[in-house]
């Protein structure tokens, strides 16, 4: 059994190595300079468009800024608190930059690949809309056998990985180390919250997650300003600590090991994009259910998730770590960032208690937006009369993850979760003269209405 483990672990660094981070990173700086540097020029026109309310008659099941707050729902997680952590005490503060380059070439690719599950999706025998890499592999690449392969993937990822164990996991710790909650009670209450929100189907995923993500990103935000306002005088020092560390070697310090350079790049990008999923082909299966009459719109308002997601709060989580000093501790994961409140509020345990209620409500919602790809995947395989059977099967998986510590299952599901976006990049690279082309009739569109600059693709 230990070699197995062994041998599942190498597999994990290989599938999670150089050449998956070079082609996720490659994908998004080809769209990044072929659209013009769109995520920059046209970020505050996306920005504007989240909190568009004209949807009324357009197509889809729910709004945009719902579709994208479940997509967030999925995408803010542990790893906006543990990934950060993770990537830090590897790879020093210069894996902060490195996140926030995969994040800024992330934009991209997650407009082509939200773009893309606007323009192919479809609608079920119940009227919902469907979409994702899975219809525009088979619809607009022409192969159901990469399209099938990507279901397969995200469905294991939803069911053994990032939607059901390590989040339940994550709220359990945080329940019983901070309230004295015991696991079984709290698993219970979770199991049972879980059961209400999915049994209602997207809306309620939607409902749920427009409401409790915005409200704890921006509660976590304001909690990780706290920390730099409190160290404003060492705000440009930890800055410079970052640009500096991404270029040069960072030397030993404290309970820090030391890192080379390529530990940064390889520890800051792969942490990246593990906690804003570009380029993994997760957010586009919740921008299909989007009421939007342009695919266009959709992938500029979805890209807005990594934005928010990489570059406001993982952002705000490093520099609380860098500014604290609790890079430099001992102390490793959610245990660094817990460190790092309690030292940068000076409030005993009451910095911790954010943490824990962050982790909590950023696990729960990532269960239920990996529900709702998981179900996609299901209607995609096996129909709508899979779902009810799926979700039922998923909420005792959620139950059964109290108990499970299954080392080797999470290993697993890091592999299929890699796996995932092979086929997803394979489509963006097929239907990359798709996207530029329906980005350049769009913008010209708009740029004849609104006498707007149009865009040099």
């Amino acid at each position: 059994m230990d070699n197995l483990y062994t041998l599942l672990i190498t597999i994990d660094n290989f599938v999670w190595g150089p050449p998956l981070l070079i082609l996720l990173v490659g994908t998004g700086a080809y769209f990044t300079f072929r659209l013009g540097l769109l995520q920059f020029r046209h970020l505050p026109t996306a920005l504007k468009m989240v909190f568009s309310k004209d949807d009324s008659n357009k197509q889809g099941d729910v709004s945009s800024f719902a579709a994208l707050c479940t997509a967030l729902s999925a995408t803010i997680g542990t790893g906006n608190i543990v990934g950060v952590a993770t990537a830090i005490k590897l790879g020093g503060p210069g894996a902060l930059f490195w996140m926030w380059l995969a994040a800024l070439f992330g934009m991209a690719t997650k407009y082509a690949e939200c773009l893309l599950a606007v323009k192919y999706r479809k609608v079920d025998d119940k009227g919902q809309m469907i979409g994702g890499p899975m219809y525009y592999l088979q619809y607009g690449v022409g192969s159901k056998a990469l399209a099938v392969m990507f279901a397969v993937f995200a469905l294991g990822v939803a069911c053994f990985g990032i939607g059901t164990f390590p989040q339940v996991n994550a709220i359990l710790d945080a329940s019983e180390i901070s309230f004295g909650l015991s696991r079984e009670i709290s698993a219970t209450v979770l199991t049972l919250l879980v059961a209400f929100v999915t049994l209602g189907g997207i809306k309620s995923i939607a409902k749920v997650a427009g409401k409790v993500v915005p409200t704890m990103a921006l509660f976590y935000v304001l909690a990780c300003l706290s920390i730099i306002i409190m160290n404003a005088d060492k705000l440009f020092d930890a800055v410079e600590l970052v640009l500096v560390s991404a270029f040069t070697s960072t030397a030993a310090t404290g309970g820090f090991l030391g890192a080379s350079i390529m530990l940064a790049i390889q520890s800051g990008i792969a942490r990246g994009v593990f906690s804003n999923e570009s380029g993994l082909g997760s957010a586009p299966m919740a921008a299909a259910a989007a009421k939007t009459d342009s695919c266009v719109k959709q992938g500029l308002i979805s890209m807005t998730g990594t934005f928010f997601d990489t570059i406001i709060i993982c952002t705000m989580t490093g520099l609380a770590l860098i500014l604290t000093g609790a890079w430099q501790s001992e102390f490793a994961g959610a245990a660094m960032t817990t460190h790092a409140f309690a030292v940068g509020l000076n409030s005993g345990t009451i910095g911790p208690m954010l943490v824990s209620i962050g982790l909590m409500f950023f696990a729960f919602t990532t269960i239920l937006g990996w529900n709702y790809y998981g179900e996609r995947c299901v209607v995609y395989l096996f129909g709508t009369k899979a779902v009810l059977p799926y979700k039922l099967i998923y909420v005792c998986l959620v139950a059964s993850g109290a108990f499970l510590h299954l080392d080797m299952i999470w290993v697993i599901a890091d592999i299929v979760n890699g796996l995932m976006a092979i086929p997803n990049l394979i489509g963006l690279i097929a239907l990359r003269h798709v996207v530029i082309e329906e980005t350049k009739c769009f913008f010209s569109s708009l740029a004849s209405s609104k006498k707007i600059e149009p865009l040099k693709a």
